[in-house]
């Protein structure tokens, strides 16, 4: 049984936005001038983007719904656990509350264990995935890559020459997929002008100011990034190493990175729902974090990654591309990003690997999206959110969250 539960930011989004049409006195506003990442617009905006932006659908196929069975928990909103940045108590529902989650889903041994949904979203519809996208982006990339379609070796140029003139031109097709670029640009949230945003508008995720004459689409976007530092250096989270991926992606397979997706992972899941991925207005998909799905449908692909890639019946990502994701990259060029709350992790084919004692990695996105598996103790956890910050500062809450719930279900 699922549960919903309306909250307070989604009514405070009485202004016209879910109706089609404004208020009295209020201004039209078409959808690419909606300012969707700000709260609490947000709270509605990202469990509703394909009303808001024009999206690409990313095929479930035909086949039947791989159906997950229930064994439902439901002491787990009052369990409690320690926040090791105070020494505070909370809950696990406290915890979902203070990230503002909009949804759910944990897995336990291939089982629903839990699941929630808040505010604007419900079972039956799709949440943007933000970052978490970039993982299932890399794995795609990862299994072009072993299969010989796209040589890791290579540099980028020689399938997109188009970049030959940009920092990516001379980068590795391995530097993209593990973040170990050498370029200019600013991923940081609080800056208004900063590289992130620029993308943003001018794939028109963003409202553009008035007389815009930025880059048109993402792809024109990749073209103006200039170089700094050395490419192999050192990792360096930037969201536009994704969007040269998805390029690649689609380049060497001569088709849309959603159909691509479509074709090799989501169609063969067993999943309930299409899924879509935002684009811009030349049709570029916004691999860097425009994925929208149900949140079952996500965490059956984190089932999948789980078990080695093998799901419903198939192999569906090999299995040395998944232990390959498993073992991570460098712990050493990681550290040089300076994420203390991460020390000891890597980042590999576009996911953020714990090297602990229980194999842990993850997918993560900003505003509170994460996809956690747990391999030690057979869980999986995917989860929409809200949060009214962009960058991961729900990272001090979810982590021990997520620890508890792992040592809870694998002591049940």
């Amino acid at each position: 049984m699922t549960t919903q539960e309306t909250t307070a930011p989604d009514a405070a989004l009485a202004d016209g936005w879910r109706d089609g049409f404004p208020t009295a006195g209020t201004a039209v506003q078409r959808p690419r001038e909606r300012p969707i990442f700000q709260a609490p617009e947000n709270r509605w905006a990202f469990s509703h983007l394909r009303e808001l932006q024009p999206t690409r659908n990313v095929s479930r196929g035909t086949g039947p719904v791989w159906v997950l069975p229930r064994a439902e928990r439901p002491e787990l909103d009052t369990l409690a656990f320690t926040l090791p940045a105070d020494g505070s108590r909370t809950d696990w529902r406290s915890a979902l509350t203070t990230i503002c989650a909009d949804g759910a889903v944990v897995l336990h041994r291939g089982r629903i264990v839990y699941e929630r949904y808040f505010g604007a979203l419900d079972e039956r519809g799709q949440h943007m995935a933000m970052s978490v996208t970039k993982s299932v982006v890399g794995t795609v990339g990862a299994m072009l890559a072993a299969e010989g379609s796209l040589d890791e070796h290579a540099q980028v140029r020689h399938y997109i020459p188009e970049l030959a003139a940009s920092a990516f031109g001379h980068a590795t097709v391995r530097q993209v997929m593990d973040m170990t670029t050498g370029i200019d640009y600013s991923e940081d949230y609080t800056d208004p002008d900063a590289g992130v945003w620029k993308h943003a508008r001018a794939g028109q995720l963003l409202p553009r100011p008035a007389g815009y004459v930025g880059a048109e689409g993402y792809r024109q976007f990749l073209q103006t990034v200039q170089g700094q530092g050395t490419h192999g250096e050192a990792f360096a989270y930037r969201t536009v190493n994704t969007d040269v991926l998805g390029w690649l992606i689609s380049r060497v397979a001569g088709q849309p990175l959603a159909r691509v997706l479509g074709e090799r992972i989501w169609s063969r899941l067993g999943a309930e729902q299409d899924a879509a991925f935002a684009v811009d207005g030349q049709g570029a998909e916004f691999a860097g974090g425009g994925l929208c799905t149900g949140l079952r449908d996500l965490a059956r692909l984190g089932e999948m990654m789980r078990l080695g890639g093998a799901f419903n019946g198939a192999q569906i990502v090999p299995e040395a591309v998944a232990a390959d994701i498993r073992r991570g990259a460098d712990p050493a060029r990681f550290a040089l990003a300076g994420y203390t709350r991460l020390a000891g992790w890597s980042y590999r084919n576009m996911w953020w690997v714990a090297h602990d004692a229980r194999r842990t990695f993850t997918a993560q996105g900003i505003h509170g999206q994460a996809l956690h598996i747990d391999p030690e103790a057979e869980m999986v956890v995917a989860r929409f959110a809200s949060h009214p910050l962009a960058a991961n500062a729900h990272l001090p809450t979810s982590m021990p969250a997520f620890r508890a719930l792992a040592q809870h279900l694998m002591r049940g």
